[in-house]
Order: C-alpha cells, then sequence, then structure tokens
C-alpha cells in the first residue's frame, strides 16, 4: 500500500492524492480534468477535495455546475461527502432546488439520466463543472456542458470508472487527449492507491469481480465485454450445484419471463437463506412452445404449488412489458386461492443484474439445484455480443436468456440487502 502525508490543514493524502493537490497548486490543471480507475482508489475523495479548493480561487459572481447520472447519485456521493470535507459553513445545498453554495459562489445542481438532459443546462455560462461518474451520461449533455464552460479559464472536473474502449468517452476525448488534441489532464487511480483500506478488505474486493469487471473496476482498464458473461460459472460450475437446498432458506421469490416467437416461458424460483448470506436457484419451468394464456396461469399456478409445498413463497416477479398477461396470472392465483403476490419486475438495467450475479458467484454466495438444467446452461453459455459498442449481452435467439432474465426478476428486490452483507 502507499503511504500518505498529513498536511498543515490535518487532512492525510495518500501519495496519488498528494499529485493531484500539486497540480493546482502549481497551476497545472487543464480544461478538462479526468480522475479515472478502479472502485475505492480515492478518487472521488480527492476530486471533490481538489473541486472546492479550485472554485475557492475564483470570483465570488462565477456560477459552476454538480452533476451526476441522478440528483439522488449526486447528493449520495458527493453532495454529503463535500460538506463532511469543508463544513456546513462552507457548502450548503437544496437539492429540491437544484441549488448550493460553495464558499459564497453559485453552484446549480443537476441529473442528468438520458439525452434530454442537456436541455437542462442550455443558456447556463460556466465557470466551472463537476460530473460525477462520466461514462454514465450522454455524449450529447457533455457536449452541451462544454459548451456552456465559457468563462476565461472555466475547467470541468469529473470522476469515473473505465469502461468499454468503444465508449464515446474513450473514442471521442480521451484517444485524442492522447494524441495532443485537446487541453485534457487524464489521472488513473487503482485500488492500491488508497492506504486507508485494510489488506483484507482490498482481498476481499478484488475476489468480488471476474471478467470484465475485473479488468475494469480493478485494474482499472478500459476494456471491451468479451466471451463468457459469468466465467467463474462456467469455468466451476459444479462448485456451485447441489443435490438439495441448504436447510436455512427464509423465503423464496418466484421470477417469470413470458416467451415470444423465438423465446421461452421461464419460471425460476430463487431461495435466500437466512441473513441474505446467500441466494439458491431451487426450481425452475422452460417451455419454448406456443401455449394459450390460459395454459400458461394454469402452469404458473401449479408450480408455485409445488413450491410453496417447501419454502415459504408470498411474491412473484413477471417481466413488466406483458401486463395482459400478467393479470392473467392474477386471476388465476385467485381462482385457485394461491397467497401470492404477483407483480412487475423492477426490471433494473440488464448490466447491473450481470455484476450483481457475477459478485454472488465470485464470494461462494450463489448456488444451483442440480435438477435446474436450463438455467444452469443458461449460466455457461451467456456471452457477450461483440457486434455492440456497449455492454451487452447476445439475445438474438440462440442461447436460452429467458431463464436468466427470470432468475434476475427473482433477485432484483432484494439486491441490495444482498450486496450489504458483502
Amino acid at each position: 500500500m502507499s503511504s500518505s502525508k498529513t498536511i498543515d490543514n490535518g487532512i492525510a493524502f495518500s501519495k496519488k492524492q498528494e499529485q493531484v493537490i500539486s497540480l493546482l497548486k502549481h497551476k497545472k490543471l487543464k480544461r478538462i480534468n479526468l480522475l479515472e480507475g478502479s472502485v475505492r482508489s480515492g478518487k472521488t475523495w480527492i476530486s471533490l477535495v481538489l473541486w472546492a479548493m479550485w472554485v475557492a480561487t475564483q470570483p465570488k459572481n462565477a456560477c459552476f455546475l454538480m452533476a451526476a447520472k441522478t440528483l439522488t447519485a449526486l447528493e449520495r456521493n458527493n453532495l454529503n461527502l463535500l460538506v463532511s470535507l469543508v463544513g456546513a459553513d462552507n457548502f450548503k445545498f437544496s437539492v429540491q432546488s437544484k441549488k448550493a453554495t460553495l464558499f459564497g459562489r453559485r453552484v446549480y445542481l443537476e441529473g442528468a439520466s438520458d439525452a434530454r438532459a442537456e436541455s437542462k443546462i442550455r443558456g447556463l455560462t460556466l465557470k466551472g463543472a463537476y460530473l460525477d461518474e462520466l461514462t454514465l451520461f450522454d455524449e450529447d449533455f457533455f457536449v452541451m456542458l462544454l459548451s456552456r464552460l465559457s468563462e476565461p479559464g472555466a475547467k470541468l472536473f469529473a470522476t469515473t470508472n473505465p469502461d468499454s474502449p468503444n465508449h464515446w468517452l474513450m473514442t471521442d476525448y480521451i484517444q485524442r487527449a492522447d494524441d495532443g488534441e485537446l487541453d485534457f489532464l487524464r489521472i488513473k487511480f487503482l485500488i492500491d492507491d488508497n492506504p486507508y483500506l485494510s489488506d483484507e478488505y482490498v482481498r476481499s474486493l478484488k475476489a468480488e469481480y471476474t471478467g470484465v469487471f475485473y479488468e475494469r473496476f480493478i485494474k482499472g482498464e478500459w476494456v471491451a465485454a468479451e466471451g463468457v458473461v459469468y466465467p467463474e460459472y462456467a469455468n466451476n460450475s459444479k462448485c456451485y450445484t447441489v443435490e438439495k437446498p441448504p436447510d436455512d432458506i427464509s423465503f423464496a421469490t418466484v421470477g417469470v419471463d413470458f416467451g415470444g416467437n423465438k423465446s421461452a416461458h421461464a419460471f425460476v424460483c430463487l431461495g435466500f437463506t437466512k441473513g441474505f448470506k446467500s441466494c439458491v436457484v431451487l426450481d425452475e419451468f422452460y417451455l419454448k412452445e406456443q401455449i394459450s394464456p390460459e395454459r400458461l396461469s394454469q402452469e404458473f399456478v401449479d408450480f408455485c404449488k409445488r413450491q410453496k409445498e417447501k419454502y415459504p413463497l408470498y411474491e412473484a416477479y413477471c417481466d413488466s412489458a406483458e401486463t395482459t398477461l400478467i393479470q392473467g396470472l392474477k386471476n388465476a392465483a385467485m381462482r385457485e386461492h394461491l397467497t401470492i403476490d404477483v407483480k412487475k419486475a423492477k426490471k433494473t438495467k440488464i448490466i447491473d443484474r450481470i455484476r450483481f450475479f457475477n459478485s454472488m458467484i465470485s464470494q461462494g454466495r450463489f448456488a444451483i439445484l442440480e435438477k435446474c438444467e436450463n438455467v444452469h446452461s443458461a449460466l455457461c453459455n451467456a456471452v457477450w455480443d461483440e457486434s455492440k459498442p456497449d455492454d451487452v449481452r447476445l439475445d438474438n435467439g440462440t442461447l436460452n436468456v429467458d431463464s436468466l432474465d427470470a432468475l434476475e426478476y427473482a433477485a432484483e428486490p432484494y439486491m441490495k440487502e444482498m450486496i450489504s452483507k458483502i
């Protein structure tokens, strides 16, 4: 681990963080300043220190912007931390009004959740901007923001974890900066640059990532998602299959994915052990043929009845795109006096669902009963779509993604609880 040093104001910096502050002191910052690299490397903390120190040197009548993918993320990741760094007297903010003051300077707050967000900053004249997790932003917002940074000496500060080498930030900015075309500073942080993490925690964190996620979030590399999606499971599937369920299943959920022309109807029953220590695929249903809504509803009811005989099961989460079929399942459950709450799935980003299961697998917190052959083969055979610039799981009808969708729908409501137990 790197050593740290305490400067006059009592704040302890790592060697990497000292380098960042030195750039400010020696006036070597650029128009665009990007702090990127692995998770828990200290880049967000020092970026806010840098941002606050720089803003404090700017004219009091200047205007600034702080933004993240959402205002909720901005408050959670940056605004509260900034208060702790400079004090409540020096930084005051209101997410509701989307305004703040930092050392007496006006700061606008924004969320940039989609391409339409760029309209929110039209007409602004800015001296500086701070962006959290830049790769999550739409490029239109970033382009508009650069045009708003029109005050003399205006600067942009941003943080991010690496993404695909085909991401717009890499192709349109970082690569051009490396060729000397842009006034752009790129500072790379690694987890081993952070001296305040215990060796045990670092080892555990490194073990939680596999494949492309390890390359990006631990090694800080901009690499493409290639090959199998769940490498640890595909290479060691026997380590995760069990003959019978564990004794400490607290409850179970069912995920439902509805079939179409090239896809199958899939149900997956997922059990959660006591204290959210692990999750276990307990049973499955898979049928790749055209069936009537009535038969689908009956298959669902029969499947859930079998699960309820063995496990505490009270909820089913279904593909939210099929509202008519969901209502059919609800009606069938009521007719059969089946006490189960049939809900729409949350349908969070697929990449986040993939990351969750890769994390559970790498931590040894995922298991699957041997009889669940469809989920097993789906996990083994899932591959990245290398024809797409973004991280996309191949879904062209040749592979079983239906069982994976159903598995993910069953897990989504309790992913946060599982992650919090890491």
